[in-house]
């Protein structure tokens, strides 16, 4: 379904959930498609499960060094810190908000839409997250619904939501569908 495809996975060098990142790694994987880990840093991130540091990943490449052209769509992994730190990095923020320019699908699970808030581009969507997330998401313009995973293809691409770990088994399936086209 994916064959040949890359998909980017945009972390920050620390506090990245885990499963987050690993069960939608898995199953682009599964679906033939090529899995790149990118940050704002060389090297390697450091992931948690909740509080408690987890596995250590490599970095694939920097937000300096590649772009959205290099990718067929974006997965924007939770956890708190994660998305907390992106969308403090004009250059992480500047390389989600590419992916929208260009029409790519984009998949987002629990805090990971504060990135996408800072990009400005969720004003208009219908979209779901961690619920501690809905007023921010409103606030910047979006419909926030409480549901397992949401698909909202009102907009320059498809955009694919999801609240929580619980969640994952629905939302990758919905996020290697929408990178699938």
């Amino acid at each position: 379904m994916l064959q040949g495809k890359a998909i980017a996975f945009l972390v920050a060098p620390e506090g990245v959930e885990q499963v987050e990142l690993t069960e939608p790694w898995k199953a682009v994987e599964q679906a033939g498609g090529t899995p790149r880990l990118i940050s704002t840093e060389p090297g390697s991130v450091q992931a948690f499960n909740h509080l408690d540091r987890g596995d250590t990943f490599t970095v694939d490449g920097t937000v300096d060094e590649v772009s959205a052209a290099d990718f067929a769509g974006l997965v924007l992994p939770g956890g708190v810190a994660n998305p907390d730190f992106l969308r403090t990095q004009e250059r992480a923020v500047r390389f989600a908000k590419d992916f929208f320019d260009a029409g790519k699908p984009v998949a987002v699970i629990c805090h990971g839409p504060w990135t996408l808030i800072e990009a400005d581009a969720v004003r208009g969507r219908t979209m779901t997250s961690w619920p501690s997330v809905a007023t921010d998401l409103r606030n910047a313009g979006a419909t926030w619904v409480d549901e397992e995973v949401r698909v909202c293809t009102g907009g320059p691409n498809t955009l694919v939501s999801s609240r929580k770990p619980d969640d994952l088994k629905a939302f990758c399936q919905a996020a290697v569908a929408a990178f699938g086209g």
